[in-house]
């Protein structure tokens, strides 16, 4: 996390997801990724969208509720996206990857654990698809090019990730990874991971549904409301105004 906060931010809570700077100062980064203005080249990837095709292989998911897990840097935003995503029922941040006694902000955002920042998805398959759902992440939400980083924030604990919950969610996240690679859709090569579902462990009260209670809180104004106006701008069909809670 950042080594200083504007004294207009509130402390404590606001320290999430802050990386080493506040509205986008330069942090320092691999010399492929670095950029040649005041701003780093990719921390602009939550305002500039990269709309890719639907994936040609699909879950295939019955009934009226399924869980889906995505890592993709700072939970705020990841869960502001999907909250405005119709068909979604609920979405929550939370920490994949570590155990339960290493599951709690202090040590997660110190790099202390194996846990990703990650948010859990319910829906209605009936209404979205995983499909569908993977495509807005890697549209609007996440760099999949940023290894174990997005926008200004750095370390393994900001890893993008698919976390399927059930193996027809893994047969298709595979072969969307696979169809996007062919497509070549990044200058880069994609390093989002696929892992293996172990436990979610819903992140502190605070962080929860942040971007609502906190809409205009810095980071939120610079990282995150962009991708709520892309979903809404290349993705109209599945944007809602209200956003679930």
């Amino acid at each position: 996390m950042g080594p200083f906060l504007s004294r207009t931010i509130m402390f404590g809570v606001s320290i999430a997801c802050f990386g080493a700077v506040w509205a986008g100062v330069q942090t320092t980064l691999p010399a492929d990724q670095a950029g040649t203005g005041a701003f780093v080249g990719e921390a602009h990837a939550s305002e500039k969208a990269t709309i890719i095709p639907i994936p040609r292989v699909a879950a295939k998911e019955t009934g009226k509720r399924a869980v889906a897990i995505f890592a993709g840097g700072c939970f705020w935003g990841v869960e502001g996206v999907f909250e405005h995503t119709k068909g979604v029922i609920s979405a929550s941040s939370g920490y994949h990857g570590g155990t339960k006694r290493s599951a709690s902000y202090k040590l997660v955002s110190a790099g202390l654990t194996d846990h990703a920042e990650a948010v859990r998805v319910v829906y209605d398959p009936g209404q979205v698809s995983y499909g569908q759902l993977m495509q807005i992440y890697f549209s609007v939400i996440a760099d999949p090019t940023m290894l174990n980083a997005q926008g200004p924030d750095r370390g393994k604990h900001y890893r993008s990730a698919l976390v399927p919950t059930n193996a027809r969610q893994a047969k298709a996240a595979r072969a969307y990874i696979a169809q996007l690679e062919q497509g070549r859709f990044w200058k880069r090569p994609i390093v989002t991971g696929i892992e293996s579902y172990k436990a979610f462990y819903p992140a502190e009260t605070y962080h929860q549904d942040f971007m609502q209670k906190n809409p205009r809180q810095g980071y939120i104004m610079r990282w995150d409301k962009p991708k709520i106006a892309n979903l809404k701008r290349h993705f109209p069909q599945h944007y809602r105004a209200k956003p679930v809670s």
